[in-house]
């Protein structure tokens, strides 16, 4: 097959989260099957935010076996990227299927376009939570206008779909608000398990770590609920349970960062924590590896790929239980969900898997049998390529009619 994955974001900007590994991971799985796999995106270079582009990367990048193309950034608003030269690679191509994640994305309009232009069967995913992230509430007027002026597109997206792929009862709710339900299957993340290797070869003595460490990755937004976490730190920062352990905190600015440094302060608390902003991959998969467990309390997931990622090298993880967070873990049986926003709790959850190894281990092995076993990227590819393939099938039998 000829696969068009269409993205706001793709290589080098790792740091941009879960909608561009799961482009990357589609690619990079599908590609060793045989087929041939173009990512169109955008110059998005994230070198230490959400709005460097860079001229300097390739148009055209084969990577293993897939290619990326990309084009230049003319505007941005918020995480809304404009690259009009996406259009003119994608009509001059001729993708079997467009598969097209992020659907609130300028890319995602274009894919359309095409798609209902040329003929050729429209794949949507989202996981953004299309009605649910509290972003759309809370942000500026801004934004809200923006989010306002997307309701009619993202209606003209999701009618010239052939499909929707859902990652979990979760959005598959949400969706049913838009299209029928026969429209929608459900397949689930999961992460590559071959690349969680890293050339960090010893995380705690790059970063002059002398003690044991429970660890956050994510974007600095409230979303996270890194407020939380700093409330539970304070709570525990005398605690003779935690008197050896710290706290590293790894990612980048997502409009929380300077915030979160008051409230270090405020708390006194700098001694129990490390932030590393901006992380490389590297670093960040031999946090994993080195951690005791992952603690990532936020507000709102739709279905979140950290906590896999942990799940790797058996790190139990210790999240809310909110959104689509409790479709991804199994409560108590690899992992603690508290209430969102409890930092009370959330504290006593730490002391908790801190005192408590057995549970520890139990948990941890409990996600890495479900990531080999069911949530990793082969089994999602696979069930993937099942729909691309079945849907070209159907879409050239109705044209013929």
């Amino acid at each position: 097959m000829n696969i068009g994955l269409v993205c706001p974001a793709s290589l080098p900007a790792t740091q941009f989260g879960g909608i561009l590994f799961l482009a990357v991971d589609i690619a990079r799985e599908s590609s060793h099957l045989g087929n041939n796999v173009v990512i169109y995106t955008t110059n998005l270079d994230f070198a230490n935010n959400a709005k460097t582009f860079s001229k300097d990367l390739p148009k055209t990048e084969i990577i293993e076996n897939f290619t990326i193309k990309r084009s230049n950034v003319w505007f941005n608003l918020h995480l809304f990227f404009v690259n009009p030269r996406m259009y003119f690679q994608l009509m001059k191509d001729t993708p079997d299927v467009i598969h097209t994640i992020g659907i609130r994305s300028f890319q995602s309009i274009i894919a359309a376009i095409v798609a209902k232009n040329k003929k050729i069967p429209l794949i949507i995913s989202d996981q953004g939570g299309l009605t649910t992230h509290p972003d759309l509430s809370q942000d500026g007027w801004i934004k809200k206008i923006l989010y306002k002026v997307q309701q009619p597109i993202i209606k003209f997206i999701i009618n010239n779909s052939t499909k929707i792929i859902v990652a979990n009862e979760y959005e598959k709710n949400i969706f049913k608000q838009f299209a029928n339900e026969s429209k929608i299957v459900t397949v689930r993340n999961g992460i590559n398990l071959d690349t969680m290797i890293t050339k960090t070869i010893d995380f705690k003595k790059k970063y002059k770590i002398e003690s044991s460490y429970i660890l956050f990755v994510g974007r600095f937004s409230k979303v996270k609920g890194i407020d939380t976490l700093l409330q539970a730190i304070k709570i525990l920062k005398n605690k003779d349970e935690l008197k050896d352990i710290i706290f590293v905190i790894m990612g980048v600015d997502f409009g929380f960062q300077n915030d979160m440094f008051r409230m270090i302060d405020e708390f006194k608390i700098n001694e129990k924590i490390l932030v590393i902003k901006n992380p490389s991959r590297d670093d960040v998969i031999a946090a994993y590896r080195e951690s005791e467990f992952l603690v990532l309390p936020s507000r709102w997931e739709l279905s979140p790929l950290t906590p896999l990622e942990g799940f790797s090298f058996k790190k139990p993880v210790i999240s809310s239980d909110v959104h689509g967070i409790p479709y991804t873990l199994e409560k108590d049986r690899n992992c603690i969900l508290i209430q969102a926003e409890d930092y009370n709790e959330l504290a006593e959850s730490i002391i908790e898997l801190v005192i408590d190894e057995e549970k520890r281990i139990k948990l941890g092995v409990s996600g890495f049998n479900r990531v080999n076993s069911e949530l990793n990227s082969k089994i999602m590819v696979r069930k993937t390529l099942k729909i691309y393939e079945t849907v070209i099938h159907d879409y050239n039998a109705r044209e013929i009619k």
